[in-house]
């Protein structure tokens, strides 16, 4: 996946750029609006990581005049909900407020990226409607509990890499404050993986959990 970012600060270049590369993403970077319009003319981009204000112009006029109809992501410092409303009725796919935490950009790149079916994510028989946060077996709604639910979603949204399990215990403090053992996790898997009743989570043994994408 080729993944282009438009930002002018070199520590959030720097800092994305190695962290979208771990992830297995091919990145490159452009300061401005006109080095953006002449790489946009000679390459194809999956998705384009878009910062709202740039040295010669402005985020969303590239947007509207040069980028629609690639997947876009806008990077902003503003948190005005006016400019946040701007650029999703542009037609944007997301939005991101500065200081923002990496893990979480990635993730909605990784949700942005792997849109199926009007959002919907099918491996084997279970479906994960990402908007919905709605998950299914055949069809029919399986019933996680809200942790349950981010851990899969997680899981779903890394397709094909491996999530470790000191990430996901970093993840549930994250959402609960709470600390949770090693063992912890094991459970919480166990339980996942009986209310699927499918096999499409894979153990990686001593290291973590991964779900790969059957094309």
């Amino acid at each position: 996946m080729n993944i282009l970012l438009v930002e002018d600060n070199s520590t959030i270049i720097k800092g994305l750029v190695y962290a979208l590369e771990q992830n297995g993403y091919k990145v490159n970077y452009k300061t401005n609006v006109k080095d953006t319009i002449e790489y946009l003319s000679n390459n194809k981009i999956d998705l384009i990581i878009l910062d709202v204000s740039l040295p010669d112009g402005n985020g969303f006029d590239l947007y509207k005049n040069h980028i629609k109809d690639i997947k876009t992501i806008f990077l902003t410092a503003k948190s005005d909900e006016d400019d946040i409303v701007q650029g999703l009725e542009m037609g944007a796919d997301d939005y991101i407020t500065k200081p923002f935490k990496t893990r979480e950009l990635l993730a909605r790149i990784n949700r942005l990226l792997l849109k199926k079916n009007n959002n919907i994510i099918r491996i084997k028989d279970i479906s994960f409607d990402i908007d919905k946060m709605e998950v299914k077996k055949d069809e029919k709604i399986i019933n996680l509990s809200s942790l349950e639910m981010k851990i899969l979603f997680l899981l779903f949204t890394n397709i094909n890499k491996v999530v470790t399990r000191q990430s996901i215990i970093e993840h549930i403090w994250e959402w609960t404050g709470n600390d949770v053992y090693d063992n912890t996790i094991t459970v919480y898997m166990k339980r996942i993986r009986e209310k699927l009743d499918s096999d499409i989570i894979i153990t990686i043994k001593g290291i973590g959990y991964r779900i790969d994408d059957e094309k």
